[in-house]
């Protein structure tokens, strides 16, 4: 598969902020993430958040929400990313990416398309690390298994909010090591009956913590 483009430019921004907030519930970091968008000016440094979520689900802005099919206790909130249902919980690594388009890729600005590729990239580029196989999938944001009797399970989402600005927050989540029933409560990402799948289950079993910062550093080389 081919690497998303890459921009090159002597005038390059610094590589943005890692930023590790623990487990933290979704609201908690929605609200928090729009507050720093709010507020940025041209001169705040853009900043990754690593973040691990309590069990919920999130609606994209466009979700229908007959695609939650039994939420049983989980709590499901309306978002304003793009996309469809999806669930985050405990053994997920969830990574916001607040940056500026604007300062990045040709002209000072890294299109949405490109943005999105790179995102994909890093995750694609993560997994092969671990001597994982992940591809994307034409007209579905988001990572798969590409070989194996898992071909074709989700095993990283997508969902993204790109400001006129060209300020961007919410992000990718790539599960590790989780609990993968509550996906089966919902139609992931508005398909019925797509399979879902951690790298546990792949036979990678590892620290969620070294994965965070395993991915945060690869969407770093790839925005860089």
């Amino acid at each position: 598969m081919s690497s998303a483009p890459q921009f090159i430019s002597p005038d390059l921004p610094p590589s943005p902020q890692i930023i590790q907030r623990g487990v933290e519930p979704y609201q908690r970091s929605f609200d928090a993430m729009r507050a720093f968008t709010d507020s940025r000016s041209s001169d705040t440094p853009d900043q990754l958040w690593i973040v691990e979520h309590p069990p919920v689900f999130t609606l994209g802005l466009g979700a229908d929400p007959g695609h939650v099919l039994a939420p049983h206790a989980i709590p499901v909130i309306q978002t304003d990313r793009g996309g469809e249902v999806t669930y985050h919980g405990p053994g997920q690594v969830v990574i916001y990416l607040l940056l500026d388009l604007r300062r990045r890729g040709p002209g000072a600005r890294l299109f949405v398309r490109e943005f999105v590729q790179s995102i994909e990239q890093a995750v694609v580029d993560t997994l092969a690390a671990y001597n994982l196989a992940g591809e994307r999938k034409a007209g579905a944001p988001g990572i798969y298994v590409a070989d194996g009797a898992w071909q074709g399970a989700k095993i990283a989402a997508l969902g993204l909010k790109v400001r006129a600005s060209g300020c961007t927050y919410h992000g990718v989540s790539l599960n590790v090591a989780m609990d993968l029933e509550p996906f089966s409560w919902i139609n992931p990402c508005g398909y019925e009956g797509l399979a879902t799948v951690d790298m546990k289950t792949l036979g990678v079993d590892i620290a969620l913590s070294e994965m965070q910062l395993a991915l945060a550093h690869k969407l770093i080389d790839r925005f860089n």
